[in-house]
């Protein structure tokens, strides 16, 4: 790994040039992503259909993410975060503009559902920038990336409503989407031309099978497997909430089908797993070689709580804005707004303060902020001036941001040519903590549902008891079989 020269974020040179550029393509891949939301009117209109149709795009936008960061994590580690980026924006420009083109509801979905993969380009970006920095400023880059890139979906809100405007007519939003998937083409080869995986001669350590991930003891084995069944169960949810018993989108039968698949692809990933691991129970891995995954387990949950709940808020504070305070929409979409906006510096800040504080400490103190954060919402109602609810939205994201950083500070750090992997199950547990905040949301008060997201953060810190700060190095294996120790100290 490179040294420290330096964090200097007004330079566009070595490691700062990787680090702007990966925030860069970050932000294009939730552009692209989000690029429906802000003109959900207009495509409703224009393709004529029903706002239960409307909801259901959004699940499907979201739907594919979970299995498609941890098979993007896989890619990366095994091929490099240069070429997996830059494919994966350019291939996914393809349902951008099948979208874009889209005549039918069924066409609609179909290219919505595709571009849900385009939403595990943010895994990517944790390998790359911490191939590119040293341990004691990793948090801080990896807080830069993810905040600054995640901003894309606040961008599109923003800008392509006057794009649809400036082309005008009822096909606005087409030229509009079609737009974000130029943009995707462009930053795939901007990508690919102007980054390497590593700093001139350092060494970048692979996977030494691709599949399913390794781990280092029986124990964690078996705790890999039981962490893989609440993804599952998030899309088995997601396939819930469509049937007839939910939104009444999908037959009984469709859903049965897809519960069949679910449990035989979860069958297939214990058989891959033990393919890929059986090594450990014929002789156990050498002490120096070993990491412990229970590091991971922890980083699954606690995002699954900020990440998570980050998503499922974002989504429903406008409209609980309107409704508490009789605002129109406009207005509570702009004060809603701010949640997001305070991604720019939380993010960043819970990175820099982990890279300062300490990793397990951080999280500990941002996982308790978060806890009592969303408490005090679930105590907003009408009798609250106006002023002081948007303060106590801002202050909770704070606090729920920052620990996105503070994770994502921490994942780099447990095992090096896992850690695409790492950062893909971790990332998907927060599309699994989203789909679950929303199903709550479905079916409680706004109140009780911030009360239930507090409740969840406590789950965080019993979690982190668990936890250990990361130790002064990491010990991988090269190809030609010789090892080197790497300082995350």
């Amino acid at each position: 790994m490179q040294q420290s020269t330096g964090f200097n974020l007004f330079s566009f040179r070595g490691k700062m040039k990787v680090l702007h550029l990966s925030w860069m393509v970050f932000f294009v891949s939730f552009f692209v992503w989000f690029n429906h939301a802000p003109m959900l009117g207009a495509i409703a209109t224009s393709l004529g259909i029903s706002m239960a149709e409307v909801k259901t795009l959004l699940i499907l936008n979201v739907a594919l993410t979970i299995p498609a960061r941890v098979v993007v994590g896989m890619l990366t580690d095994k091929y490099g975060p240069r070429i997996v980026y830059s494919a994966l924006l350019i291939v996914c420009s393809i349902p951008c503009f099948m979208f874009a083109a889209a005549t039918t509801f069924e066409q609609a979905a179909i290219a919505r559902f595709a571009l849900g993969f385009i939403g595990a380009g943010f895994v990517v970006g944790i390998r790359m920038v911490s191939e590119w920095f040293p341990a004691n400023e990793l948090g801080i880059a990896e807080g830069i990336y993810g905040g600054w890139g995640n901003f894309g979906s606040a961008a599109a809100a923003m800008s392509l409503p006057v794009i649809a405007l400036l082309f005008g007519g009822e096909d606005g939003w087409r030229y509009a989407i079609a737009v974000t998937g130029v943009i995707s083409i462009l930053f795939g080869l901007i990508w690919f031309f102007n980054v390497t995986d590593t700093p001139k001669g350092a060494t970048y350590f692979k996977p030494k099978k691709i599949g399913a991930m390794e781990v280092t003891s029986k124990g964690d084995f078996v705790l890999l497997l039981i962490m893989k069944i609440p993804m599952y169960a998030a899309l088995a949810l997601l396939s819930w909430k469509l049937s007839p018993s939910g939104a009444n989108l999908i037959s009984a039968n469709f859903v049965l089908g897809v519960y069949s698949v679910l449990i035989l692809l979860y069958i297939y990933e214990v058989y891959k797993t033990y393919d890929i691991n059986k090594g450990i129970f014929k002789q156990p891995v050498p002490e120096s070689q070993r990491y412990e995954f229970k590091q991971v387990a922890v980083l699954n949950i606690l995002y699954f709580t900020t990440f998570g709940s980050e998503l499922a808020v974002i989504s429903m504070l406008p409209l609980f804005f309107s409704e508490v305070f009789g605002l129109d929409m406009v207005y509570a979409g702009l004060l809603a707004s701010a949640y997001a906006f305070m991604n720019l510096a939380s993010r960043p800040g819970g990175g820099w303060i982990s890279d300062k504080l300490g990793r397990r400490i951080t999280l500990i103190v941002l996982t308790m902020g978060l806890a009592v954060g969303y408490f005090v919402m679930g105590l907003v109602d009408a009798s609250w001036p106006l002023w002081l609810a948007v303060v106590a939205a801002m202050a909770c994201s704070f606090f729920v941001q920052a620990g996105e950083g503070a994770v994502f500070a921490a994942v780099p750090l447990i095992k090096r040519r896992l850690t695409g992997q790492i950062a893909g199950m971790t990332g998907a547990y927060g599309n699994v903590g989203a789909v679950v905040y929303l199903t709550v949301l479905s079916i409680v008060e706004y109140q009780t549902f911030f009360f239930v997201i507090a409740g969840s953060a406590l789950v965080g810190l019993v979690a982190l008891m668990f936890m250990q700060e990361p130790k002064g190095h990491i010990t991988e294996v090269n190809e030609d079989g010789s090892v080197e120790l790497i300082s995350v100290t």
